[in-house]
Protein backbone atom coordinates (compact mmCIF):
# COMPACT_ATOMS: atom_id res chain seq x y z
CA UNK A 1 0.00 0.00 0.00
CA UNK A 2 0.95 3.66 -1.31
CA UNK A 3 2.18 5.13 1.84
CA UNK A 4 -0.29 8.15 2.80
CA UNK A 5 1.33 11.63 3.56
CA UNK A 6 -1.51 13.72 2.79
CA UNK A 7 -5.47 13.37 3.32
CA UNK A 8 -8.43 15.20 1.76
CA UNK A 9 -11.67 15.69 4.29
CA UNK A 10 -15.28 15.57 2.55
CA UNK A 11 -17.93 16.96 4.22
CA UNK A 12 -21.46 16.99 4.18
CA UNK A 13 -21.69 20.68 5.77
CA UNK A 14 -24.64 20.57 7.65
CA UNK A 15 -24.39 17.23 9.36
CA UNK A 16 -25.16 17.07 13.21
CA UNK A 17 -21.56 18.18 14.89
CA UNK A 18 -19.75 18.01 12.10
CA UNK A 19 -17.40 20.92 13.40
CA UNK A 20 -16.26 18.96 16.57
CA UNK A 21 -15.75 15.43 14.26
CA UNK A 22 -13.57 17.60 11.85
CA UNK A 23 -11.33 19.00 14.28
CA UNK A 24 -10.98 15.63 15.91
CA UNK A 25 -9.90 13.75 12.79
CA UNK A 26 -7.52 16.50 11.78
CA UNK A 27 -6.00 16.24 15.14
CA UNK A 28 -5.86 12.58 14.59
CA UNK A 29 -3.74 12.95 11.21
CA UNK A 30 -1.70 15.72 12.82
CA UNK A 31 -0.45 13.03 15.80
CA UNK A 32 0.42 10.97 13.27
CA UNK A 33 2.29 13.41 11.12
CA UNK A 34 -0.15 12.95 7.99
CA UNK A 35 -0.86 16.44 6.67
CA UNK A 36 -4.72 17.36 6.42
CA UNK A 37 -6.41 18.93 2.93
CA UNK A 38 -9.95 20.41 3.44
CA UNK A 39 -12.41 20.74 0.74
CA UNK A 40 -13.97 23.93 0.63
CA UNK A 41 -16.88 23.65 2.40
CA UNK A 42 -14.67 22.25 5.39
CA UNK A 43 -12.32 25.15 5.30
CA UNK A 44 -15.21 27.55 5.91
CA UNK A 45 -16.65 25.58 8.70
CA UNK A 46 -13.35 26.21 10.25
CA UNK A 47 -12.71 29.66 9.04
CA UNK A 48 -9.61 28.98 7.02
CA UNK A 49 -8.92 30.43 4.01
CA UNK A 50 -7.59 27.84 2.04
CA UNK A 51 -9.43 24.65 0.74
CA UNK A 52 -9.28 22.70 -2.36
CA UNK A 53 -12.94 22.10 -4.71
CA UNK A 54 -14.18 18.84 -4.23
CA UNK A 55 -13.46 17.66 -8.10
CA UNK A 56 -9.34 18.95 -7.58
CA UNK A 57 -9.28 17.25 -4.00
CA UNK A 58 -8.03 13.47 -5.12
CA UNK A 59 -5.54 14.52 -7.55
CA UNK A 60 -3.52 16.16 -4.67
CA UNK A 61 -3.64 13.61 -1.61
CA UNK A 62 -3.32 9.82 -1.34
CA UNK A 63 -6.29 8.51 0.63
CA UNK A 64 -9.85 10.68 1.35
CA UNK A 65 -12.39 10.56 4.40
CA UNK A 66 -16.03 11.30 3.45
CA UNK A 67 -17.70 12.49 6.64
CA UNK A 68 -21.23 12.43 5.81
CA UNK A 69 -23.85 9.74 4.10
CA UNK A 70 -23.73 8.24 0.88
CA UNK A 71 -24.62 11.39 -1.27
CA UNK A 72 -21.52 13.04 0.13
CA UNK A 73 -19.47 10.08 -1.13
CA UNK A 74 -21.03 9.32 -4.54
CA UNK A 75 -20.60 13.06 -5.27
CA UNK A 76 -16.54 12.49 -5.01
CA UNK A 77 -16.14 8.27 -5.51
CA UNK A 78 -15.62 8.53 -9.17
CA UNK A 79 -13.15 11.07 -9.25
CA UNK A 80 -10.97 9.10 -6.31
CA UNK A 81 -11.28 5.50 -8.40
CA UNK A 82 -9.97 7.46 -11.17
CA UNK A 83 -7.17 8.73 -9.30
CA UNK A 84 -6.65 5.61 -7.39
CA UNK A 85 -7.31 6.90 -4.11
CA UNK A 86 -8.58 5.03 -1.42
CA UNK A 87 -11.58 6.18 0.41
CA UNK A 88 -13.30 5.54 3.99
CA UNK A 89 -16.76 7.22 4.80
CA UNK A 90 -18.18 7.81 7.86
CA UNK A 91 -21.85 7.84 8.04
CA UNK A 92 -23.18 10.86 9.98
CA UNK A 93 -26.55 10.12 8.07
CA UNK A 94 -29.14 7.72 8.37
CA UNK A 95 -28.62 4.67 6.59
CA UNK A 96 -25.35 4.40 4.95
CA UNK A 97 -23.99 1.71 2.43
CA UNK A 98 -21.07 3.07 1.44
CA UNK A 99 -20.59 5.80 4.56
CA UNK A 100 -20.61 2.45 6.59
CA UNK A 101 -18.35 3.18 9.21
CA UNK A 102 -19.82 4.42 12.38
CA UNK A 103 -18.46 7.99 14.05
CA UNK A 104 -17.38 5.66 17.24
CA UNK A 105 -15.15 3.19 14.78
CA UNK A 106 -13.80 6.10 13.04
CA UNK A 107 -10.78 6.04 14.91
CA UNK A 108 -10.22 1.99 15.11
CA UNK A 109 -11.15 1.72 11.46
CA UNK A 110 -8.08 4.40 10.27
CA UNK A 111 -5.40 2.23 12.76
CA UNK A 112 -6.37 -0.95 10.65
CA UNK A 113 -6.14 1.21 7.82
CA UNK A 114 -2.59 2.57 8.12
CA UNK A 115 -1.37 0.19 9.81
CA UNK A 116 -1.85 -1.67 5.97
CA UNK A 117 -4.97 -4.07 6.66
CA UNK A 118 -6.00 -4.60 3.07
CA UNK A 119 -8.48 -7.09 4.16
CA UNK A 120 -10.46 -3.85 5.33
CA UNK A 121 -10.58 -2.62 1.17
CA UNK A 122 -13.45 -3.25 -0.67
CA UNK A 123 -12.57 -2.88 -3.99
CA UNK A 124 -15.89 -1.69 -5.41
CA UNK A 125 -15.87 -1.56 -9.78
CA UNK A 126 -17.71 0.99 -11.67
CA UNK A 127 -20.02 1.74 -15.03
CA UNK A 128 -18.57 3.90 -17.91
CA UNK A 129 -21.44 5.69 -19.66
CA UNK A 130 -21.16 7.15 -23.16
CA UNK A 131 -24.08 9.10 -24.51
CA UNK A 132 -24.39 12.29 -26.75
CA UNK A 133 -20.52 12.91 -27.09
CA UNK A 134 -20.04 13.00 -23.64
CA UNK A 135 -18.81 9.82 -21.02
CA UNK A 136 -19.38 9.85 -17.44
CA UNK A 137 -18.40 7.54 -14.82
CA UNK A 138 -20.27 6.71 -11.65
CA UNK A 139 -20.50 3.52 -8.76
CA UNK A 140 -23.93 2.94 -8.24
CA UNK A 141 -26.27 3.54 -11.58
CA UNK A 142 -27.04 4.73 -14.62
CA UNK A 143 -30.93 5.91 -14.64
CA UNK A 144 -32.64 6.51 -17.79
CA UNK A 145 -36.33 7.98 -16.67
CA UNK A 146 -39.23 10.06 -17.76
CA UNK A 147 -39.60 13.72 -16.31
CA UNK A 148 -42.44 14.60 -13.80
CA UNK A 149 -45.37 15.31 -15.90
CA UNK A 150 -44.25 13.02 -18.59
CA UNK A 151 -46.36 9.86 -19.58
CA UNK A 152 -44.12 6.47 -20.01
CA UNK A 153 -41.06 6.60 -22.01
CA UNK A 154 -40.17 4.32 -24.69
CA UNK A 155 -36.48 2.80 -25.21
CA UNK A 156 -35.03 -0.23 -27.00
CA UNK A 157 -31.97 -2.44 -25.17
CA UNK A 158 -29.10 -4.50 -26.76
CA UNK A 159 -26.75 -6.34 -24.63
CA UNK A 160 -23.36 -7.51 -26.69
CA UNK A 161 -25.31 -5.82 -29.84
CA UNK A 162 -28.05 -8.48 -29.76
CA UNK A 163 -31.12 -6.77 -29.65
CA UNK A 164 -33.13 -7.77 -26.33
CA UNK A 165 -36.42 -5.57 -25.84
CA UNK A 166 -38.12 -3.17 -26.68
CA UNK A 167 -40.22 -1.55 -23.35
CA UNK A 168 -42.28 1.00 -22.34
CA UNK A 169 -41.82 2.44 -19.01
CA UNK A 170 -41.35 4.78 -16.51
CA UNK A 171 -37.45 4.82 -16.72
CA UNK A 172 -34.91 2.09 -16.29
CA UNK A 173 -31.54 1.63 -13.83
CA UNK A 174 -28.58 0.04 -14.64
CA UNK A 175 -26.75 -0.95 -12.00
CA UNK A 176 -23.48 -2.28 -10.25
CA UNK A 177 -23.74 -4.59 -7.23
CA UNK A 178 -22.33 -1.83 -5.28
CA UNK A 179 -25.97 -0.18 -6.55
CA UNK A 180 -27.51 -2.80 -6.09
CA UNK A 181 -28.97 -1.81 -2.56
CA UNK A 182 -29.91 1.85 -3.76
CA UNK A 183 -32.56 2.90 -6.20
CA UNK A 184 -32.32 -0.57 -8.09
CA UNK A 185 -33.41 -2.54 -5.07
CA UNK A 186 -36.46 -0.46 -4.41
CA UNK A 187 -37.77 -1.45 -8.37
CA UNK A 188 -37.78 -4.87 -7.31
CA UNK A 189 -33.90 -5.82 -8.12
CA UNK A 190 -31.83 -8.26 -6.57
CA UNK A 191 -29.12 -7.83 -3.80
CA UNK A 192 -25.22 -8.66 -5.53
CA UNK A 193 -22.44 -8.94 -3.31
CA UNK A 194 -20.10 -6.16 -4.40
CA UNK A 195 -17.59 -8.22 -5.64
CA UNK A 196 -19.78 -10.08 -7.61
CA UNK A 197 -19.31 -9.39 -11.70
CA UNK A 198 -22.47 -8.44 -12.65
CA UNK A 199 -24.43 -5.73 -13.89
CA UNK A 200 -28.29 -5.80 -12.96
CA UNK A 201 -31.05 -4.06 -15.51
CA UNK A 202 -33.89 -2.88 -13.85
CA UNK A 203 -37.18 -1.41 -14.90
CA UNK A 204 -39.37 1.24 -13.43
CA UNK A 205 -42.81 0.11 -13.44
CA UNK A 206 -42.45 -1.41 -16.62
CA UNK A 207 -45.73 -1.32 -18.88
CA UNK A 208 -45.18 -5.22 -19.59
CA UNK A 209 -45.28 -6.63 -16.28
CA UNK A 210 -43.12 -9.84 -17.32
CA UNK A 211 -39.92 -7.89 -18.20
CA UNK A 212 -38.62 -8.20 -14.86
CA UNK A 213 -35.16 -7.31 -13.56
CA UNK A 214 -32.31 -8.72 -15.27
CA UNK A 215 -28.20 -9.73 -13.90
CA UNK A 216 -26.01 -9.82 -16.91
CA UNK A 217 -22.46 -10.15 -16.86
CA UNK A 218 -20.34 -7.42 -16.21
CA UNK A 219 -18.05 -8.46 -19.35
CA UNK A 220 -21.50 -7.49 -21.34
CA UNK A 221 -22.08 -3.78 -22.85
CA UNK A 222 -25.51 -2.23 -22.68
CA UNK A 223 -26.70 0.19 -25.31
CA UNK A 224 -30.11 1.50 -24.90
CA UNK A 225 -31.70 3.91 -27.40
CA UNK A 226 -34.36 6.09 -25.84
CA UNK A 227 -37.64 6.45 -28.56
CA UNK A 228 -39.69 8.99 -27.08
CA UNK A 229 -40.40 12.08 -28.79
CA UNK A 230 -42.16 15.41 -27.32
CA UNK A 231 -41.64 14.28 -24.27
CA UNK A 232 -38.78 15.07 -21.16
CA UNK A 233 -36.79 11.70 -20.23
CA UNK A 234 -33.72 12.10 -17.88
CA UNK A 235 -29.89 10.43 -17.62
CA UNK A 236 -28.77 10.84 -13.95
CA UNK A 237 -25.81 8.71 -12.99
CA UNK A 238 -25.69 7.89 -9.26
CA UNK A 239 -28.58 10.56 -8.46
CA UNK A 240 -26.22 13.55 -8.54
CA UNK A 241 -25.32 13.84 -12.60
CA UNK A 242 -27.38 14.24 -15.53
CA UNK A 243 -29.32 15.58 -17.89
CA UNK A 244 -32.42 15.82 -20.81
CA UNK A 245 -31.41 13.07 -23.42
CA UNK A 246 -32.93 13.22 -26.96
CA UNK A 247 -34.43 11.64 -28.87
CA UNK A 248 -32.77 8.47 -30.48
CA UNK A 249 -29.42 9.01 -28.15
CA UNK A 250 -27.92 5.92 -27.67
CA UNK A 251 -26.44 5.32 -23.77
CA UNK A 252 -23.25 2.48 -24.00
CA UNK A 253 -22.68 1.50 -20.84
CA UNK A 254 -20.29 -1.40 -19.71
CA UNK A 255 -17.48 -1.98 -16.89
CA UNK A 256 -15.13 0.96 -16.38
CA UNK A 257 -11.34 0.28 -16.30
CA UNK A 258 -10.91 1.07 -12.66
CA UNK A 259 -12.10 0.47 -9.25
CA UNK A 260 -13.03 2.13 -6.27
CA UNK A 261 -10.92 1.52 -3.36
CA UNK A 262 -13.33 1.49 -0.27
CA UNK A 263 -12.02 1.57 2.90
CA UNK A 264 -14.38 -0.49 5.44
CA UNK A 265 -14.43 -0.75 9.45
CA UNK A 266 -12.57 -4.51 10.56
CA UNK A 267 -15.51 -5.20 12.85
CA UNK A 268 -18.07 -6.05 10.62
CA UNK A 269 -18.64 -7.73 6.43
CA UNK A 270 -20.95 -7.58 3.85
CA UNK A 271 -23.76 -9.58 5.87
CA UNK A 272 -23.48 -7.61 8.77
CA UNK A 273 -24.12 -4.11 7.04
CA UNK A 274 -27.11 -6.03 5.43
CA UNK A 275 -28.24 -7.23 8.57
CA UNK A 276 -27.68 -3.94 10.16
CA UNK A 277 -29.36 -1.72 7.45
CA UNK A 278 -32.02 -3.72 6.31
CA UNK A 279 -33.17 -4.33 9.45
CA UNK A 280 -32.98 -8.55 8.87
CA UNK A 281 -34.52 -9.63 12.43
Amino acid sequence: MKKIERVGLVIKPHAPDIINILKKLILYFEKKGIKCLLEEVAAQKLHEDEGVSREELPGKVDFLVVLGGDGTLLSIAHIAAQKNVPVMGVNLGRLGFLTEVPQEEMELSLDSFLAGNMAIISPRWLLEARIMGKVYYCLNDVVLNKSTLARMIEFKIWIDNKEVAALKADGLIISTPTGSTAYSLSAGGPIIQPYIPAIVLAPICPHTLSFRPMVISSESEVKVMLLTSGEEAYLTLDGQRGGLIEKNAIAEVKRASFELQLVSSPKRNYFDLLHEKLGWG
